[in-house]
């Protein structure tokens, strides 16, 4: 076996990111499958039920009544799922009366905090593999490591917990 090197035994080392993003593509086709939802289905006629887009991952719900905006949030939470956006990331608020409709603001998470990116990056020193580094970089973390095993368990790792907010991994090199 002499004269075969393998990919790990090389010099240089393998990285990835975890990331929280959210996909506006994604994010818009969801709103706009809610909103026709809401404006076809009998439950919601004369209602003024509305799920709308507000600045960037903002989404702004109104209704005539608390529990129809209510029950708009569930149809704007059951299409974010399908489009495969995490419920992790969405952040709704109490109805609220505004004027003669109730209203909902919804945020969608975009990025890690720092507090998360901690946390990440402790779970990472404390519970992987040795040689692994986790480094914070602004709204993400840049895992690196000189076995591509070693990146996969940090990987597997970071699934398994049952973190409060959402995560992917990108840029795995």
């Amino acid at each position: 076996m002499t004269g075969v090197v393998r990919k790990e035994d090389m010099a240089g080392s393998s990285s990835f990111d975890i990331v929280s993003q959210i996909d506006e593509h994604e994010l818009d086709n969801a709103i706009n499958q809610a909103a026709k939802e809401l404006a076809q289905r009998w439950d919601f006629k004369n209602t003024g039920a509305k799920v709308e887009h507000g600045d960037g991952t903002v989404v702004e719900l109104r209704a005539s009544t608390e529990d129809r905006v209510l029950a708009a949030l569930d149809v704007f939470k059951d299409k974010l799922i399908k489009r495969g956006i995490s419920l992790k990331a969405l952040d709704a608020g109490e109805p609220r009366l505004s004027g003669k409709e109730y209203r909902i603001t919804a945020v969608l998470q975009s990025g890690l905090t720092s507090e998360q990116a901690k946390k990440l990056s402790k779970l990472i020193r404390d519970e992987g593999p040795k040689g692994v580094k986790p480094q914070i970089q602004g709204e993400e973390v840049r895992v690196s490591g000189k076995k591509r095993d070693d990146l996969q368990e940090v990987i597997a790792l970071v699934k398994n917990q049952d973190l409060d907010f959402p995560v992917q991994f990108t840029n795995y090199r």
